[in-house]
């Protein structure tokens, strides 16, 4: 059977999928065709339904329940590794609700963040996420939401942060930041989606134990990116809960669902059967 699995061109997504799709481990008559896409576009293609197995935020799953489940393998969650809101100057906190934002699309986790921090800004602009430094230095937008490698470079661009929206959510929750997981049609049978599940693990466990072999494929994806930014950017999107949410891991995931339906910012659903059952 062929399935359709997209993910990011970031070093941590290519990183885990790299021995499923190259079938470096036994995939038992499975093969994978990757599509390759920023993380939005990623989004509004789990909400068109058209990809069998994809990377979304856990902000989108919310919308996209009735047409996947989640694995329990591959998910993006972990401490101090959340989205950043950057400023050309340091500003208050205060001044943030009537600031115009740069966010990395309406469905990420980061926007999610931000809604969650601060509920009355509304003033949003949705960039791909690697042009939201440059909006931000041209005075394009007043603040940005930044994410993956930009969290490592901002700096070094002259801005400055303003809040780590992940580390607000770590200190109001005491749980680790859910940023992205990885969903499977519900209507593709239970065993195929069991499998899917136990390679997607295998692979993560696969890239831990042969990091050489996987960074060709990495670096195919990341050209450009310093080598240095590249191996943080692994270290700190991939860890013990990409090859299994575990109970801690399920309760952030829990706690992230419930409290976006108490602050209105995602819709209410049964969440009874969120994950493929083991």
């Amino acid at each position: 059977m062929q399935l359709s699995l997209g993910f990011s061109p970031c070093p941590n997504d290519t990183f885990i999928f790299d021995a499923l799709i190259h079938q470096k481990i036994p995939t038992h008559g499975l093969t994978f065709t990757a599509v390759i896409a920023d993380v939005e576009e990623l989004n509004r293609r789990a909400l068109a339904g058209d990809l069998h197995i994809t990377k979304l935020s856990y902000h989108a799953l919310a919308y996209v329940l009735p047409h996947y489940q989640l694995l329990h393998a591959g998910s993006a969650l972990g401490n101090n590794c959340g989205p950043l809101l950057i400023a050309r100057q340091d500003l208050p906190l205060s001044a943030v609700p009537n600031s115009t934002i740069a966010i990395p699309g309406r469905y990420t986790t980061a926007n999610f963040l931000l809604s969650f921090a601060f509920p009355d800004a509304q003033q949003k602009i949705p960039l791909l996420f690697s042009d939201i430094e440059t909006a931000v230095l041209n005075q394009t937008v007043d603040l940005g939401v930044i994410i993956h490698e930009n969290r490592f470079t901002y700096s070094e661009k002259g801005l400055h942060k303003i809040i780590d929206l992940g580390e607000y959510w770590e200190q109001t929750t005491q749980l680790p930041i859910p940023l992205g997981g990885i969903v499977v049609d519900r209507q593709l049978p239970l065993e195929v989606k069991q499998q899917v599940d136990r390679l997607l693990r295998q692979s993560v466990e696969y890239a831990f134990q042969n990091p050489a072999s996987t960074m060709p494929y990495v670096r195919q994806y990341a050209q450009e990116m310093d080598e240095a930014v590249m191996q943080q950017h692994i270290g700190l999107y991939v860890n013990q809960y990409t090859i299994d949410l575990g109970n801690i891991g399920r309760q952030a995931i829990e706690r992230f669902f419930s409290e976006g339906y108490r602050h209105q910012i995602i819709p209410q659903h049964d969440m009874q059967d969120l994950f493929v059952p083991n």
